[in-house]
């Protein structure tokens, strides 16, 4: 068995891990869009390392875009086998992938606009709605903890990662020349004793793990101090007449903070303005969320003998038509505006930040985690200047930072999930999904808790188990 490191290698974003079995069958470990500089991304995004039409499976560890976002681009070259995820992972990406590609089909109108004036040939699509359907059509929903197998020969076992709805970790048992072997993946670990969700599983034990490292060296500041982060940011941005602009991805992220406000609400410490959530996919998600309690935490499934639609309140919008999104940005009155994406790389949230960030009353509010060369990264480094739909602007606008909201486990808190694991038995512990010198960071704690095999590997760089 052997495994080649495709994406999410050194970085945080477009997670991809091809695993080749001795008899040449194929499966992969998440298919994510990268994201970060936009020639790079797209090149990157649109070469795969191998070819998609040699692949037997897909084992999807969630739906966030930068683990599932290029389905349909593998579907269109050529895959037809199965993608194997949770049961609220496929009702997740029946809306996510579809969102996906009508936004990248939007985008590239917008930009093929441009490009036209100035007698530029115009770019396609990485993929089109077609793709997102054709992918769709392969996916099969499984529960946690009920052993399935994607190949024979192979069994797969999922576990609650606590990070988004239906997030999972996943060992794969592989039987080969008369021998067990056993290889873990993370996918992205939660948190535990966040709102919404249950607290992640342990995972069995295995021989190999691939684990995520997005955090290492990091330690997140309580999460009840979010609240009364959001609240103050809330009250003050509104009694200077500005509006409140928040990134955020429309699963988890979105749901998280409108149960914060929706808390901040009942509790009488919300100022009386709108709140929009302004994401067509977002409002869908949220419909999701309410059809999956398999998922929910104890505190929330206790709540909801009191507050039937936590996800809801008075002041609160949810906008889905593109005439009112516009309308939005022509209202000069205090309100939050909570739109994707979170790291501001595509979708309405541009044009909110395009009509809003030279303004000094504005407050652009980051709540998750930015990969390098995005526009959300250089917001949270509070550039002077920035481009947005190729067009250059001045920031003005004030920008805070929220780290607490993360979904993503912070280093102590992935010490601790990773102590399920025996060091002795590990014979190697590959860290993905992070920036190289978090990573460093990181491993160096877990040497010091017992793990002595550690690999940081570079993107393609493949190893024989």
């Amino acid at each position: 068995m052997k495994v080649q490191f495709c994406g999410a290698a050194r970085t945080v974003t477009g997670s991809m891990h091809l695993v080749t079995l001795q008899d040449g069958r194929r499966l992969l470990l998440d298919c994510g869009l990268f994201q970060g500089r936009r020639k790079e991304a797209d090149q990157i995004n649109r070469e795969f390392a191998f070819d998609p039409a040699s692949l037997d499976a897909v084992l999807l560890s969630h739906a966030h875009i930068d683990h599932s976002g290029n389905l349909p681009n593998l579907w269109k070259q050529g895959f037809r086998g199965k993608v194997w995820c949770t049961h609220a992972t496929r009702s997740l990406c029946e809306l996510m992938l579809k969102d996906s590609a009508f936004i990248q089909e939007k985008d590239i109108e917008f930009v093929n606009k441009r490009r036209r004036r100035k007698g530029q040939a115009p770019k396609q699509p990485l993929y089109k709605l077609a793709d997102a359907e054709g992918v769709l059509e392969h996916f099969i929903g499984v529960s946690y903890r009920g052993p399935f197998e994607p190949l024979p020969g192979v069994s797969v076992e999922y576990r609650d990662a606590g990070h988004i709805l239906g997030s999972a970790t996943m060992v794969l048992t592989v039987q080969e020349e008369g021998q067990t072997k056993r290889l873990g993946f993370t996918g992205d670990v939660g948190r535990p004793d966040r709102p919404i969700l249950r607290d992640p599983q342990p995972m069995p034990e295995c021989d190999w793990l691939i684990s995520e490292s997005t955090y290492g060296g990091e330690t997140h500041p309580h999460s009840q101090s979010a609240k009364e982060l959001l609240a103050d940011v809330i009250r003050r941005t509104c009694r200077r007449g500005g509006k409140v602009i928040i990134p955020a991805f429309a699963v988890g992220r979105t749901q998280e903070i409108v149960y914060g406000l929706n808390q901040l609400w009942n509790a009488g410490r919300l100022p009386r303005v709108p709140v929009f959530v302004d994401s067509p996919l977002a409002v869908n998600v949220t419909s999701v969320y309410r059809t999956h309690p398999e998922c929910y935490d104890q505190k929330l499934l206790d709540l909801l003998l009191d507050d039937d639609d936590p996800f809801g309140f008075r002041c609160l919008r949810y906008v889905r038509k593109v005439e009112q999104s516009k309308a939005l940005n022509a209202m000069h009155v205090p309100m939050v505006v909570i739109s994707a994406s979170g790291m501001c790389e595509a979708g309405r949230v541009l044009h909110h930040l395009r009509n809003n960030i030279e303004d000094p009353r504005t407050c652009i509010l980051i709540v998750g985690y930015n990969a390098p060369n995005t526009l959300g990264r250089r917001l949270v480094e509070r550039q002077p200047r920035v481009r947005i739909f190729g067009e250059s602007f001045n920031r003005r606008a004030e920008v805070e930072v929220i780290n607490s909201y993360s979904a993503h486990a912070d280093q102590p808190e992935l010490l601790d999930f990773l102590s399920s694991h025996d060091p002795a038995r590990l014979k190697k512990l590959f860290l993905v999904h992070g920036d190289y010198d978090r990573q460093q960071v990181l491993a160096k704690a877990l040497k010091q808790n017992g793990f002595r095999h550690i690999t940081i590997p570079s993107r393609l760089d493949q190893t024989e188990l």
